[in-house]
């Protein structure tokens, strides 16, 4: 694979969370010098060691290292791919997966304030916030829940 090819490619897995952050773990002879088999590419990677043990009926405990994985790593990829197919082996979000600190309950004090206060500041309201309900907001997460409550469903 041409050098400029590689390097936009390592950059979109890189985008997508699919890099693989040790390709030079990987040894198994699939991956040496064979332009279809992607050592970067970690949801391959992953695929491939589970193909190695299901089909070809390779132990995990050779499999997996092969692969530059550990065994509760192909465990985990095993019931991910068994739960939802290959797409099961992308990366899930890291972090929490939603507004965590802006619950029902400070997001109706907030609605409240603009209602009373149409002029507060997301600032100002951060600071009501920590005051009443002693949880630190971002004046930027407020902002963007906020911006996701006006547009609807």
């Amino acid at each position: 694979m041409p050098e400029g090819v590689k390097t936009a490619k390592r950059r979109v897995l890189r985008q997508g969370g699919t890099l693989n952050p040790r390709p030079g773990a990987v040894t198994h002879a699939l991956f040496r010098n064979r332009e279809f088999f992607d050592p970067d590419d970690l949801v391959q990677v992953k695929y491939e060691m589970l193909r190695q043990v299901q089909v070809d009926q390779q132990p995990v405990r050779r499999t997996a290292p092969a692969f530059g994985l550990s065994r509760p790593s192909f465990y985990q990829a095993q019931g991910a791919f068994r739960r939802a197919g290959l797409a099961g082996l992308l990366p899930r979000k890291r972090g929490p997966h939603s507004g965590h600190k802006l619950t029902a309950e400070v997001m109706a004090f907030v609605r409240a304030a603009r209602t009373a206060e149409p002029a507060v500041s997301v600032r100002e309201l951060a600071q009501r916030i920590r005051a009443r309900f002693d949880v630190s907001v971002h004046p930027r997460s407020i902002a963007r829940q906020l911006s996701r409550q006006k547009k609807g469903p």
